[in-house]
């Protein structure tokens, strides 16, 4: 069933109907002044994980999906004030994805071939400690589902969160330490520090006790991860393109591409950054864009105000990403009507407004001659991140011939975005999605690795 924005804002409604707001963790379990400290602690706490059985971990992750429903309005509304980043409702809504979807335990398999000769077992087994960098547009969404899936493989993890999102970093790894001493198990389990910055971050990827680093932020961040020596999983940037084609529903499509690229006010780094449409139905496209979806079509001039204020001095201007519509069309003296939840505009794919990642619901929208065109332009626009992509069509073969060339980690077909994290699509909820490194969604098992346990001429009983 289609997802539409009010029945979006609907569940929002309803979630925070039903929530009990819970009280602040108190104390800072899990928070050290010095980095090599809070790794010392993670080590110790990581001896005692690696003994538990996987039950005792499902245990400690089921109280912290508990204690994050319980939290999830204190996430979000903790993250909009410090980062001035998104919106409350939508958060909301990533909380309760990330306790539902997020997987535990249940990731972690063994596989097994057994035969005259005896049995072998492939298990996964922890890397230890684990170094992890996050973000200021997911912050507490990230450390949360990385802890989970982490913690399934039996691991403890260090954070280094961005600096803008520290205190709501702070209280994501405080309310992980507090469900694990509730559930019997360590303090520490996920640890951080008091003032992250480029020098601690440095610290934690040369410390010989880390062996496994995940970056989640932007391509200088990723770019570091891989250069440090270590195995590094890169969740990067992405530019993911919309494709239109003349077979969609192009009423529903509008709708769709609107729903994701709004959603959180474009924060997420799945959601649809630009549309690439084909001529024929592009007039069409647009019509539903305007008078159905509450986009505010911008003029030439306002373009080129909103390129001045959003990419500054050539560079984006971080007090434009996660804003909403209304916001940015107020920076550039436009009083846009209250409904208003996008801005649209035609340009070419060379355009400073679509070429660029944003982060922010600005949908600049390319014409393409045809499918093939539309293709290839797409895929300029993906900028070879081989993050995620969409595309609208009925065509089974433009589908195939689209999703060959993009080659993306994600590649949602006639939905939202935000489909590809479980919401009003099928599969498993991350917020740490690897496409330069390959790992792609991630989930407990990516925080593993293979180990071959081998037995000769025994076990065989057939």
């Amino acid at each position: 069933m289609p997802i539409s924005e009010n029945m979006v804002q609907e569940i929002v409604q309803e979630v925070m109907a039903k929530m009990q707001i819970a009280d602040a963790p108190a104390g800072k379990h899990g928070v050290f002044k010095d980095m090599n400290e809070a790794i010392e602690a993670a080590k110790k706490s990581q001896l005692i994980v690696r003994k538990m059985s996987m039950d005792q971990r499902e245990k400690i992750i089921t109280c912290i999906r508990k204690k994050i429903k319980e939290n999830a309005e204190i996430f979000a509304r903790m993250g909009v004030e410090e980062t001035g980043m998104g919106n409350v409702g939508d958060k909301i809504l990533k909380h309760h994805l990330v306790a539902d979807k997020t997987p535990g335990t249940e990731d972690i398999t063994t596989t097994a071939w057994s035969g005259d000769r005896g049995l072998t077992l492939v298990e996964m087994g922890p890397f230890g400690v684990i170094g992890a960098i996050t973000p200021c547009t997911n912050p507490s969404e990230t450390v949360l589902c990385n802890t989970m899936g982490m913690l399934a493989g039996g691991n403890t993890v260090v954070f280094n969160p961005h600096p803008a999102a520290i205190k709501t970093s702070i209280y994501a790894v405080n309310l992980l330490n507090e469900a694990s001493l509730e559930s019997g198990g360590p303090d520490n389990i996920a640890v951080t520090v008091e003032n992250p910055t480029l020098e601690t971050s440095d610290v934690m990827m040369k410390h010989k006790d880390i062996h496994l680093i995940a970056a989640t932020g932007g391509p200088g961040v990723v770019t570091a991860v891989l250069s440090s020596g270590k195995r590094g999983i890169g969740a990067g940037a992405g530019n993911p393109p919309a494709l239109v084609d003349e077979t969609a529903d192009i009423r529903k499509a509008a709708q769709d591409i609107v729903n994701g690229c709004t959603f959180d006010n474009n924060l997420p780094c799945i959601a649809e950054k630009e549309i690439v449409a084909v001529s024929s139905i592009m007039d069409e496209l647009m019509h539903y864009l305007v008078t159905e979806n509450d986009c505010y079509l911008a003029s030439e001039e306002e373009q080129n105000k909103l390129t001045e204020v959003v990419l500054a001095g050539g560079r984006l201007n971080r007090k434009c990403v996660g804003r909403d519509a209304r916001t940015l069309l107020s920076m550039i003296g436009v009083n846009a009507p209250a409904n208003i939840r996008c801005i649209v505009f035609e340009g070419q794919k060379e355009h400073p407004l679509i070429a660029t990642e944003l982060m922010m619901p600005i949908l600049g929208v390319v014409r393409a001659k045809n499918f093939d065109d539309a293709v290839e332009q797409a895929v300029w626009l993906e900028h070879g991140n081989r993050h995620s992509a969409h595309i609208h069509s009925k065509n089974i073969d433009n589908i195939t011939k689209y999703a060959k060339a993009i080659d993306t980690a994600i590649l949602v077909k006639n939905a939202p975005s935000y489909a590809a994290l479980g919401f009003g699509g099928e599969g498993y909820c991350t917020f740490t999605i690897a496409s330069r490194t390959g790992e792609g969604l991630t989930s407990a098992s990516t925080f593993t690795k293979r180990r071959r346990c081998v037995m000769s001429d025994s076990l065989c009983i057939r």
